[in-house]
């Protein structure tokens, strides 16, 4: 979609100074859809696949399509500024019928952006890297043994830009897309039931579609590698859940008001009265003494 235009190194003294760090987040989130998947084919899921030469479909294809380095395309942006969500770290189209889910942190602080669609949910997220590419290939081999050690099966498969992860968990099927670009890696994670995420359905198209148009700003700051990138929400979906947080931290406030209420009235209801003092016993005629007094 984008031109391309030559690039200058004018980051040159960022990130080559970094080592990468042992620690990823090899986490693939919570499956949108709760369905158990099922997988028989054992043979297509070897833990020993040699990765090192999975060739790249239809290079010419892939290095003319995105993901884009903002830098590269800024200038082309504005064209289709209002086809695009920008997401701070990373710009995408939003495939139609979509819809936006927002994971926060518990500080309020925006974590991860999904896409939900008819056939499964879209994660697009970017990280830090070293000008050289091969991240995602280390990465995925990391990513590979995580899930493996979390009793998902796992296969190596070719893509449009080399390698991608598909895992077969008890919840969901995921495929996994990274592309490397300079100083950075974008990943995607398709996530859907059962067969979803195989290659030629649906989802994966729209993943690989999605991709093609996603543009990564990297900004200026040094960061170590495989640091992600930051999420930025719009200001105005930032206020629209900066307003439904407000509403539900007052929600909250309001049942536990109106549960303390409810337990003060209930301790105050069942408060025994003290017991008085025994007065002297009375007749008819008066007290026991009054009557003695009197025979």
């Amino acid at each position: 979609m984008f031109g391309r235009k030559k690039r200058s190194d004018d980051y040159d003294e960022y990130d080559d100074r970094y080592e990468e760090s042992d620690a990823y987040d090899a986490d693939y989130g919570a499956a949108a859809h709760t369905e158990d998947a099922a997988f028989d084919d054992d043979a297509a899921f070897d833990d020993d696949v040699d990765t090192a030469d999975i060739p790249v479909i239809d290079p010419a294809d892939a290095t003319k399509a995105g993901p884009y380095d903002y830098e590269d395309v800024a200038e082309l942006l504005t064209a289709v500024a209002e086809q695009r969500l920008d997401l701070g770290s990373v710009i995408i189209p939003v495939p139609p019928g979509g819809q936006l889910q927002v994971e926060m942190t518990p500080d309020g602080t925006p974590q991860a952006v999904h896409l939900a669609t008819d056939h499964g949910r879209l994660t697009v997220a970017a990280y830090a890297a070293p000008k050289s590419p091969g991240q995602w290939r280390t990465v995925a081999a990391d990513l590979a043994d995580s899930l493996r050690k979390d009793g998902a099966k796992v296969a190596v498969e070719s893509g449009p830009w080399g390698r991608e992860l598909l895992a077969i968990t008890e919840g969901a099927d995921l495929r996994f897309i990274g592309v490397d670009g300079y100083r950075w890696m974008v990943r995607l994670v398709a996530a859907g039931p059962s067969g979803a995420a195989d290659a030629g359905t649906p989802l994966v198209a729209a993943a690989r579609a999605m991709l093609r148009e996603t543009v990564v700003r990297r900004g200026t700051d040094p960061l170590p590698v495989r640091d992600p990138l930051p999420v930025v929400l719009p200001p105005q979906l930032a206020d629209q859940l900066t307003a439904a947080h407000q509403a539900q931290v007052d929600a909250q406030q309001e049942q536990l008001a109106a549960q303390a209420a409810a337990a003060a009235q209930q301790s105050a209801g069942s408060v025994i009265p003290p017991r008085m003092p025994q007065e002297p016993r009375r007749g008819a005629d008066g007290s026991a003494m009054q009557q003695l007094g009197l025979n």
